[in-house]
């Protein structure tokens, strides 16, 4: 996991090789933010995915744990007050269902380890070793969730 201001983001770029185009996805879907619409949509087919939320904030009972195997989740914090949860993927013990390979996605209802705020105008990555539960916090939350597809092509 890492947590940063977006200014500090190419020094990631060696991390993931997509990381430098999700980067500049999520520049760019700032800078359009007020006019985008709500959802998600494919940028670069399903390697690079960008979400726009507005949505309101969870309370800690509505929190569950997430994980992605296929994609690394980039979470920026437009505006609200946000909070969430995350413990290591590996020691999570009580999946809520299968993994769901479409939405790459499995749920769990472990409690977190720890709660991390997430202040507008700073991101969160989350690798598919960070379980990880979103949304936490009080009134309405607008964020962006760039996806990064972990096989990433450097031709494609």
């Amino acid at each position: 996991m890492i947590i940063d201001k977006l200014e500090n983001a190419d020094r990631y770029a060696p991390l993931q090789p997509g990381f430098t185009a999700a980067f500049h996805l999520l520049r760019d879907s700032i800078e359009s933010f007020a006019q985008a619409e709500t959802g998600a949509r494919e940028e670069d087919g399903p390697r690079l995915t960008v979400n726009v939320i507005r949505a309101p904030a969870r309370t800690p009972d509505q929190v569950r744990l997430e994980a992605h195997r296929e994609h690394i989740d980039i979470q920026y914090l437009v505006a609200g007050d946000e909070s969430f949860g995350w413990k290591l993927t590996s020691e999570c013990v009580a999946p809520e269902g299968e993994y769901d390979e479409e939405k790459d996605v499995i749920k769990f209802a472990d409690e977190p380890e720890a709660w991390f705020p997430l202040t507008p105008g700073t991101f969160v990555v989350f690798f598919p070793e960070d379980a990880h539960g979103p949304m936490r916090g009080e009134g309405q939350l607008e964020k962006l969730v760039v996806k990064v597809a972990i096989e990433w092509d450097q031709n494609a």
